[in-house]
């Protein structure tokens, strides 16, 4: 099935781009990418869009500010807390969706816009935090400053160490690092209380071996009315295997 792109306004009024797949009368799903990738690799590549597409879903996959398709500006000040939620819910709110009308879900960073998107309100029918774990909600400086680390030591780092691997994938994927430098400086956490919001369905995905964002066991735990699913994979590989997509497709047909 054939994927287009569209334009749609940023919170500053900046180009930004999206994905779509699927039968435009079907029920919507937007589907948020993780740090350093983008729509085309996280969810077209491998074949989960169009798994979703194929089930007559209209699968809508944002690029983020400052990665694939979207605006890329390399001044500080376009990169202010909570940018990437406002974005997104800005994208909603064009499209015309209402609550429960649609239907969202991310992978690592995609997992924490989602996150971040519900704390504020967004009210979809169902959701899918993936690739996430309950401490990398509540406290991210960690993986935060891991990212600023391997984007300011770029070049210099040892080989197959993570911040090797970081700079890699990233190249892999023509990514922006004087963008993405100012971008992970705006990531903000979701208070613990702001989880016991969350009353929608919710699954909670993770590779088997995945541990990078702490334990998405416990934030399963931690909501109301999650599902938490294992797939075959770690933090990378996940996104690759079929079964990303598999448990995708089940946890959204009807």
């Amino acid at each position: 099935m054939s994927e287009t792109a569209h334009t749609f306004k940023g919170a500053h009024g900046d180009r930004m781009v999206f994905h779509e797949m699927g039968p435009a009368d079907g029920r919507p799903v937007i589907l948020i990418h993780g740090l350093f990738s983008n729509a085309q690799v996280n969810w077209i590549k491998y074949g989960h869009a169009g798994k979703l597409a194929d089930t007559g879903r209209r699968v809508i996959m944002p690029d983020l500010r400052a990665h694939g398709e979207s605006a890329r500006s390399h001044d500080k000040a376009d990169y202010p807390a909570d940018i990437l939620a406002d974005d997104n819910l800005g994208l909603v709110d064009q499209l015309g969706l209402g609550p429960g009308d649609y239907d969202l879900g991310g992978y690592s960073l995609g997992a924490r816009t989602t996150a971040r998107m519900l704390a504020r309100g967004a009210k979809p029918g169902k959701a899918m935090i993936a690739g996430m774990g309950l401490e990398g909600l509540l406290d991210l400086s960690n993986r935060s400053d891991f990212f600023r680390r391997a984007l300011e030591g770029a070049g210099t780092h040892e080989k197959f160490s993570s911040a090797w691997m970081a700079e890699a994938f990233l190249k892999t994927t023509g990514g922006d690092p004087k963008a993405l430098i100012h971008l992970v400086s705006s990531f903000p956490a979701v208070p613990r209380a702001a989880l016991e919001s969350f009353d929608m369905p919710i699954m909670v995905l993770s590779g088997a071996q995945d541990s990078d964002n702490g334990s998405a066991r416990a934030l399963a735990e931690a909501l109301p009315n999650a599902t938490y699913v294992e797939v075959a994979g770690n933090h990378m590989s996940a996104v690759t295997l079929p079964d990303l997509g598999d448990a995708l497709a089940g946890w959204l047909t009807p």
